[in-house]
C-alpha cells in the first residue's frame, strides 16, 4: 500500500517547470503529463523540492494539514454533468433532482460543472433540470474525453471556488478520473452510492452504499477533509421534470490545461455494447439458462418486445456474453418499465442492481428463490417450457397488429 506522501504538490499551482525534480536528491519526484507528482515512498522530506519551486506549489504534508482545517471556505453543492458529444448525460440530471434536495438541506447553491467543446448550449438544459448556477469549461481540448486533462480541469476549479460536496454519476468516466481529482484534492471519495443526506447537526454528507458483497449498508462521511465526494451508478436516483422558467447563472471559464503525454488520435463509439441502464424492456437470463446457447430465446424475446437483455453475474463470468449486459451491484443499475427474470435466484448482489423497476417479473423452477421476494409477478416453472410459449404468444399479438 502506498504511504502519505510527507509533500503536496499543488497541481492547479504546478506549470511543469521540472525544477524539483532536478533539485530532488532522492529521485522521488516524477512527471505525469506536465504535472509533478511525488513517489511517497521515496520522499526523504528534505525539502529541496519546496525551496526550488518558483511557484510556491509545494508545501510539506504538515502545512497542507493545518490548510485543510479551514473547512468554512468551501460552501456550495456540485454536480459533474456528464456529456458524450454535447449530449449530457442521463445521469446528470438524476444527480441534479437529488442535488437539489441536498442543497435545500444545507441551505446552499447547486452547481453543475460541464467539461468539453461546443458544450456551451447545456447549460440551460442544466438550470432548467434545478442548477443555480452553471460552470463550464469549453475548450479544444476536451472535445475527446482524457483522465488527465479532465483532472486537471476540475481541480483548477475546486481550487478557484471551493465546493462543499460534488457529485458524479458512477460512469465509465466517472470511475476513471473522479478519484484522481480526490486524490489531487487531497480528500475523500465514496464510490457508487446508493443514498445521500445532509445531517442535521453536523451538516456533513452522509454517503452510504452497499458493502461486504451488499451484505451490509455502510454510511461514509468526510469531516475533516473538503470537498466531499461521491460517485452514485445511473438509475439510482429519479429525475424531476425540467422547468424552463427557471434561472440561473452561467459562468464561461478558461483555464490552461495540461494536455499530458497522451494524444487521442481518433475516438470510436463500440456499436456492439447495449446500454442497459436505459432500456424501458430487460428481458434477463441468469445460471438457470444452464449454456450460452440458450441466450438466443432470450434475445428473441427482447426483439420481439422491443427490449434489451440482462444477465446476472454468473452469466458474465462463464464468458456467454459481454459484461455491458450484466445487472446487479457489479454491473450496472437498470430502472426498466418491465424486468423479466428467467432462472435467476436472486443473489442480493443483482437485486441491487434492478429492484429498482416498475414491474418485475420472475420465472424459477425454485419457489423458495429469492426472487419472488421482490417480484411483482412469479411463475414457479420450468423456463425452457414456459420462455417459448411467451415468444410464440408474443409473435401472434405481433402478428395480428400487423
Amino acid at each position: 500500500m502506498m504511504a502519505d506522501a510527507p509533500i503536496f504538490i499543488d497541481p492547479a499551482m504546478c506549470r511543469g517547470c521540472k525544477k524539483c525534480i532536478t533539485a530532488c536528491p532522492f529521485d522521488a519526484l516524477y512527471m505525469e503529463g506536465k504535472l509533478a507528482v511525488v513517489k511517497p515512498d521515496e520522499c526523504r522530506a528534505c525539502n529541496a523540492c519546496i525551496k526550488a519551486c518558483p511557484f510556491k506549489a509545494i508545501t510539506s504534508t504538515a502545512k497542507a494539514e493545518t490548510k485543510k482545517a479551514n473547512l468554512g471556505d468551501f460552501k456550495g453543492i456540485w454536480v459533474f454533468a456528464e456529456q458524450h458529444h454535447g449530449k449530457v448525460q442521463e445521469v446528470a440530471y438524476e444527480l441534479l433532482a437529488t442535488g437539489r434536495r441536498l442543497a435545500k438541506d444545507r441551505g446552499c447553491e447547486l452547481a453543475a460543472v460541464v467539461l468539453g467543446h461546443n458544450v456551451k448550449d447545456s447549460a440551460s438544459h442544466l438550470i432548467a433540470a434545478g442548477a443555480d448556477k452553471v460552470y463550464v469549461v469549453d475548450q479544444p481540448e476536451l472535445a475527446e474525453y482524457e483522465a488527465n486533462v479532465y483532472t486537471d480541469a476540475l481541480n483548477q476549479l475546486i481550487a478557484k471556488y471551493k465546493p462543499e460536496v460534488i457529485l458524479a454519476g458512477a460512469t465509465a468516466v466517472g470511475r476513471a478520473f473522479f478519484a484522481k481529482v480526490a486524490v489531487r484534492a487531497r480528500t475523500g471519495l465514496t464510490a457508487d452510492c446508493t443514498a445521500l443526506s445532509i445531517d442535521k447537526e453536523s451538516h456533513l454528507l452522509h454517503q452510504t452504499r452497499p458493502a461486504f458483497g451488499g451484505n451490509i449498508m455502510a454510511t461514509i462521511m468526510t469531516p475533516n477533509h473538503r470537498p466531499q465526494m461521491a460517485t452514485v451508478r445511473p438509475k439510482v436516483f429519479k429525475m424531476t421534470p425540467p422547468d424552463a422558467k427557471r434561472k440561473g447563472e452561467t459562468l464561461l471559464e478558461a483555464l490552461k490545461l495540461v494536455t499530458g503525454d497522451t494524444r487521442i488520435i481518433k475516438a470510436e463509439r463500440n456499436a456492439s455494447n447495449v446500454n442497459i441502464a436505459e432500456a424501458e424492456i430487460i428481458v434477463a437470463g441468469g445460471r438457470g439458462l444452464k449454456k450460452a446457447e440458450n441466450l438466443e430465446q432470450l434475445k428473441r424475446l427482447a426483439d420481439l418486445l422491443g427490449g434489451v437483455v440482462g444477465v446476472s453475474r454468473a452469466c458474465v463470468d462463464a464468458g456467454w456474453i459481454s459484461a455491458s449486459h450484466q445487472v446487479g451491484q457489479t454491473g450496472k443499475t437498470v430502472c426498466p418499465k418491465i424486468y423479466l427474470a428467467f432462472g435467476i435466484s436472486g443473489a442480493i448482489q443483482h437485486l441491487e442492481g434492478m429492484r429498482g423497476a416498475d414491474t418485475i417479473i420472475a420465472i424459477n423452477n425454485d419457489p423458495h428463490a429469492a426472487i419472488f421476494n421482490v417480484a411483482d409477478l412469479g411463475i414457479v416453472g420450468d423456463l425452457f417450457e414456459i420462455l417459448p410459449m411467451l415468444i410464440e404468444a408474443v409473435e401472434a399479438k405481433n402478428n395480428g397488429a400487423k
